[in-house]
Parts: structure tokens; sequence; C-alpha cells
């Protein structure tokens, strides 16, 4: 009897099949607007004419489908002779392109964001602007764009204290932002804003709600206190940055930023809770809209908070809010088709995609899936685990192929955190709805968003301390297909699964067993490697091989972390041997990996005493091993490897507050050739053109076959040394999207110049070098 209660329960949810009539044009429509932003006119022409090619056979056919493809082809082509006009015309972006210096009168809008000065790295602050006007070279520009506004240094604090909607005067430096990102002109403030108008009242009073919020939850532990106005608005400037880490590892950042997916989760829960008050029909949806509206205004209507906003609207329609399954495939046609043609841009964003990725995901399989879960538990229960899982197995091959990594505990960590997601969030805004009138009762409320927001913290916690939490995944094509693979078995199979609990539990062991001991992704690591260049972001770490299970750790990297994860996907048992070339955090504060449980028997340092904080956090890390310090002509033998010094300029110096480094601290770093079976590195850590000045004079031969190029690539580079290594590879170790613009555009010309085969840690991964009978082979992980 219970076995033909499930089957019925199954048949009961089949749900109508989706109307796909509108999925062509939402196609033609992403697709046509990517090539129109190029502005590339060769691109733009083969649009038009395909778009004319359609309109012919749409007449022919007499079909209104196809007519909709090609007005929608010819509209994106039209978007992108109008952007081509524009790029041929306009003063502004001549100026940026020539790095030109003004003096500007801005807006600031959005969400501002900031960091503290972390090592190497300065304090910085970065926010959208409105650029009213704009004196340069004896002329006055009105303008109305949108720039990217920064600010780096003593700066900081300065622009930090300025509101969105604020008008503001500045001497600004101008740029231009990397082909098909937006905004397309970058503003660098060179001196602190002079305010010139406050915000309007509906800026003043969004800011005081903000505020409000942020007291509201101030009585709340250091991390909750954080997590609550990121959940609500997407500010994240008070989340440490060990949080933030965390919630990377196990996939949860999409809910401390302005997504669909957070919002659609907002909107279920709005849902349930007023059709519990007997709230339906247009009421219900009305009730809805003014909740979007809010968020929309709270999150200060930048672009991303638009898409979510539209995104959040269709996840709605899936979620049965007055809609059904065929309306929700139509809406979110309509949502990609309006977004890409109010904002082109939108076209070439991964947060985009994503967005809409989700929300298909939402659309197709969310509402069967809860219906599933609520034959067996409370629908609002049901609705939040199905919700982001569709959400999760929807996007997880584009999040794969953007950050080279599967994330097992994401998928698990998704499931468990959705059900305290929408109650964190909605008594959030209930929260920021109280806080100017009522403030007990906003602290009632945050401290109830509060203990939902701890349950959060505690899951990525506990997500981030399996070894499976993050594997790093190469994002080529046969990579990619076995994700794409798994994740539409999963999608197939659900059904079956969330009607089978024996299956389900079944599953969920080897979700369990996969993060104990995740699985190798194909190909990596490749077998008899020598050299390895970890992908640590922005810092450097490099295993040299020196034995069976061990190796030979050269710099640390910034995060102790990312040097483990690299450690345990080479199998690496025992680490006898460390090499610190300076003591900026970039390369030292790993340290703690290489050297807890790795049987580290000596640690090789320069002897500079600057910066104190890094020297003193490696002499803590490594109190039972102590330090070697290394001079000109040492050379150690470590198993397969051969450590020379070659050259270090000895300097004691302190930190430039201004730069947030110095040059004689990178120019006090080790200059060293590594030699293995068939191999030879240069590494000359963070050197500038006077440690590498003196490398060249000291004579030592600094030939190579590999060139870790120094100071992750910057500009700081002299000629002669990049000519010295005569190598024929040139490694960058540097991080994605880093605030340093490393490696510099003329360093990689420079060496490439000299024949050299570049290869980046932010592009591929993890680099491997191995040595076989045909020469060097590179094997990278994405």
């Amino acid at each position: 009897m219970h076995r033909s209660c499930l089957v019925s329960g199954s048949e009961q949810v089949r749900a109508e099949p989706p109307d796909l009539r509108l999925v062509p044009a939402a196609l033609a429509a992403w697709i046509g607007m990517w090539v129109a932003t190029a502005a590339q006119p060769s691109w733009l022409t083969l649009g038009t004419l395909a778009g004319c090619a359609f309109g012919l056979l749409a007449r022919r056919r007499r079909s209104w489908l196809v007519a909709t493809v090609a007005v929608v082809v010819l509209g994106c082509m039209a978007t992108g002779w109008g952007r081509w006009w524009w790029q041929q015309h306009d003063p502004l972006v001549g100026l940026a392109s020539e790095q030109a210096v003004a003096t500007a009168e801005l807006v600031v809008v959005g969400t501002p964001r900031s960091g503290e000065r972390q090592g190497v790295r300065p304090a910085w602050w970065l926010s959208a602007a409105r650029l009213v006007a704009l004196d340069s070279r004896g002329e006055r520009l009105a303008s109305g764009v949108v720039v990217q506004l920064s600010a780096a240094g003593e700066q900081v604090q300065a622009w930090a204290a300025v509101v969105p909607g604020t008008r503001v005067r500045a001497v600004v430096r101008l740029g231009l932002a990397e082909p098909g990102e937006q905004p397309q002109v970058l503003v660098r403030a060179r001196e602190p804003p002079l305010l010139l108008q406050p915000p309007s009242p509906l800026d003043a009073g969004v800011e005081q709600v903000r505020a409000g919020l942020r007291a509201s939850a101030a009585h709340l532990g250091p991390e909750p206190r954080a997590l609550v106005p990121a959940l609500v608005v997407g500010d994240t400037a008070g989340m440490p940055s060990d949080l933030v880490e965390r919630f990377r590892i196990t996939g949860l950042t999409h809910l401390t930023a302005v997504s669909g997916a957070n919002l659609t989760l907002l909107l279920a829960f709005l849902a349930t809770m007023a059709r519990a008050c007997g709230v339906l029909g247009w009421w219900l949806r009305g009730f809805l809209a003014l909740g979007v509206v809010g968020f929309v205004v709270l999150c200060h209507a930048e672009p991303s908070v638009v898409r979510a906003a539209a995104m959040g609207l269709v996840g709605l329609v899936a979620l049965g809010a007055g809609g059904r399954g065929p309306q929700a495939v139509r809406a979110l046609c309509v949502a990609v088709v309006a977004i890409v043609f109010v904002e082109p841009m939108m076209a070439r964003s991964a947060g985009f995609a994503l967005s809409v990725l989700a929300s298909g995901g939402i659309v197709a399989w969310s509402r069967r899936w809860t219906d599933l879960l609520a034959l067996r538990m409370p629908r609002v229960l049901a609705e939040g685990l199905a919700t982001p899982l569709a959400a999760q197995l929807a996007t997880q091959p584009l999040v794969t192929a953007i950050s080279g990594q599967v994330s097992l505990a994401g998928l698990v960590a998704n499931l468990v955190a959705g059900p305290l997601v929408g109650p964190a969030t909605v008594l959030g805004f209930m929260a920021a709805a109280a806080a100017l009138p009522v403030p007990m009762l906003a602290q009632l409320f945050a401290t109830m968003a509060g203990w939902c927001a701890q349950g959060l913290c505690w899951i990525a916690r506990l997500g981030e301390l399996f070894p499976g939490a993050a594997v790093s995944w190469p994002a080529g094509p046969v990579a990619l297909m076995l994700v794409l693979a798994a994740c539409v078995g999963l999608v197939l199979v659900m059904p079956k699964l969330l009607s089978n609990p024996w299956l389900a539990g079944g599953c969920a062991l080897l979700v369990v067993a996969a993060l104990l001991r995740p699985p190798a992704p194909p190909g990596w690591p490749p077998r008899d490697w020598s050299v390895v260049f970890c992908d640590v972001g922005q810092g450097d770490a490099t295993l040299i091989g020196s034995g069976p299970a061990q190796t030979t750790v050269v710099d640390a990297g910034p995060e102790p972390a990312k040097l483990a994860t690299c450690l345990r996907e080479l199998a690496i048992d025992r680490v006898p041997l460390a090499v610190l070339t300076h003591f900026h955090a970039d390369h030292v504060t790993g340290i703690e990996a290489a050297v807890a449980n790795h049987h580290t028997e000596r640690v090789l340092v320069s002897s500079a005493t600057s910066p104190a904080s890094g020297r003193q956090l490696v002499q803590r890390a490594t109190a039972g091993v102590g330090l070697t310090e290394m001079t000109p002509g040492s050379t150690v033998q470590a198993g397969l490897v051969r450590i020379d010094v070659l050259a270090v300029r000895t300097l004691t110096v302190a930190a430039s507050s201004d730069e947030g480094e110095s040059a004689g601290e990178n120019d006090g770093s080790l200059v060293m050739r590594l030699t293995v079976p068939g191999l030879r590195l240069l590494v000359a850590g963070d050197v500038q053109e006077d440690g590498q000045r003196n490398a060249v004079a000291s004579g030592a031969d600094l030939s190579a076959d590999i060139l870790l190029v120094p100071h992750h690539g910057s500009g700081h580079q002299l000629p002669e040394f990049l000519a010295a290594s005569r190598a024929s590879i040139a490694v960058f170790s540097v991080g994605a999207d880093n605030d340093y613009g490393h490696p510099a555009v003329r360093t990689q010309r420079a060496v490439e110049q000299l024949g050299m085969q570049v290869v980046r840690t932010d592009q591929r991964g993890s680099i491997a070098l191995s040595v076989t009978e045909a020469g060097i082979v590179i094997t990278t992980q994405r």
C-alpha cells in the first residue's frame, strides 16, 4: 500500500511540457549581443547578414518564430554598430586610452568595496560612479557614463567615508578596462575627494536603513554579525577573509552576492508565508513585487541587482507563485532578451550566465523535485532543499569552467543550508525594515537571523574540513564533458532518488566517501613530474620533486590551505627541505602547511630582517626546525634537487606605507637555480630592477630551462636579466583578477620576444613540468 502511494504521488507531480517556443529568440539575443559588444566590424557584418537571412527564411516559411529571431539578431547588430561608432568618436574613450590625468566630478553609486593592507597588497577601495563632468587638456566634457572608481593607499580612508549618492570632485587618472569588461572606463583617484553635494533623500534613507541593519546585528558574534548584512543586501564589507574563503570552498559564496537564486529563495519564503496568511492571486503577486522593489532599492539598483531581480521573478514563476511550468520557461526567455537589450554587456557576464542557468534549473526541475520531497517532509523544507539542488546542478559545469574546481562540499552544503537561507534573509529584511522606527524589534529579528547565519557559518566551517571540499579540475573539453555528464545523469535519476529513500541514502554515502577521499581529476597530476607551480592565487609556491612522495618547497604562498591542497593532490608525504626567497606574506604565509606533518628538516632563508611580521611568522611556524640563512655561492643538495644561490642583495629596510611593500625588500630575495635531472629552474622571488642588476653584475651563470618570472610578472624587470636566463619557458605565478595588474603586458611581451613560451597559473591553474625523451612537457590543471 505504501509503495502504491509513492507511485501515485510521482504520477501526480508530472509537470506540463515546457513552452520552448521563445528559446531560439533568447539564444539569438544572448549570442547576438555577445557579438555586438565586441564592436568588431567584421563580426557585426556577419551578424547583420545572418539577421537578414533569418528574415528571408521567415518570409518564405511565414513563421513568426523565425521572424522573432531575425528581429532580435538585427536589433543586436544595430546595438553593436552603435557601440562601434561611439567608440570611434567618444572623446572620453580617447582620453582613457591615453591614460590622461583629469579633474573629474562624479556621483558615487552602488555598493563600495574595500580591503585592508595585507602583506604586499595596499589598502584599496572600489565603487561604481557616474561621471558628471571631466576637465582635461583644456576641455570640459559633460557625461553620464558609469565608470569604475578606485583608490589605494593613504587615500582609502577618505574615499571610504563617501556615502553612495554623494557628488565629489578629485584629480584622477583615466584608463580602459580589458576588452569585454564593464565599466569600460577606469578612474583611479590621485587625491582625497572634495565633497560637492550630499546624497539625495532617497540615497540617504537607504544608507540609514543599511546602517540600521548593521547596528541591529552588532550584538551578534563576529561571523553572524558580518553575514546577516551580506545575506540581505550583499554588504560583505564586514566579512573576515577566512569566512569569505570558507564560503568559497563550500560553494556558498552566491549567498553573499546579489543573485537571482538567492532572491528566489527569499520570494519563495515570502510566498509561503503570504499563502499561510490567506494572501492569494493578484494580492500575492503585488506583495511579492513590493518585496522585489525593496530588494532592488536597498541593494543600490546596480545592473547586477536588476539582473538578480529579473531572475528572481523568473524563479518565482517556476516555484508556482501564481504561475505554471510553461509560463516559467517563457518568462525566463523574455527576461534574457530584455536584460541583454537593457544592459548589453550582461551577455558577456559570467554572473549573468550563472543566474540564467540557476533560474533555468529551478524552472526545469525544482517544482517536481519539491513535490516529490513534500511526500515525506513539510513543503517549506522540501522547497528549501529542491531549489538550491536544482541551481547547483545547473550551474556546476560553468562554475568548474570558470574556477577550475568541483566543489563536492558545495552540493551538500547548499542542500543543508537551503532551509536556513530563506529565514535568515527574510528575518534580516524585517530587521532592516524595523531598524529605524523600532530598533528593539529590529534587534529581535536580527538575533533570529543571526541564529540561521551562525548555522550557515558552521556548515561552511565543517565543509571546509573535508579533503574533498573543493577538488581542482581541468577546464579542458574532456574534463568539462565529464562534469556535464555527471550533472545530467544526476538530473535524470533525481526523481527516482527522491522517491526511494534507500537509493537516496546510497548516493549520500557515495558523496561522503568522495568528500573523505576525493577523486583525482583526469590527467592531473602527471606521472613523473619534476616541478609543479601551485596555483595559490597572488603568490608563489613551487614544488621540486626530490624523491618518491617527497618534495622541496620553494616559497609557500599566501594561505596554508592552498598549499596544503596542492601537496595533497600530489600525494606528498615528506617535505625535508623548504626554501623562502624573502619574507613577504604572499611567499611565506603558507609555510605552516609545508612544515606540519611533513617531516621538515631544514628551512633556508635569506638574512633579511624586514618585514618583521613575515620573519616572525616563519619563526613561529618553524620553531621545531629553525632557519638556515643562505648567502651567494651557497649550495644545498636535497635528494634529487640541487640548489645554487646565485645572488642576494642584503638590505634591512622598512616597508613603504604608500606602496604596501618596498623595492628594497623585494630586491633582498634569494636568486637561485634549482636543478633536477634534465631540468634547470631559475627562481628569484620578487627581485626588481636593482636586485636583477645585482645578479647580472655578480657574474653568476643565470642560464636555465625554466624562468619563474620575478615579482609575479610586474613591470619592474631588467631586460638583461630576462635575457641572461636563456629560458625556453616563462612561468607567471599570479592571482586571477589581482589588484596589481600582474602580469604587466610589457613583461609578458618581453619574454615572448625572447622566444619563451608563457604559462600562467591564473589562466591554467597549477602547472606541472615533466622531463621526457622528447623534452620538457607542460601539464596544467585546466
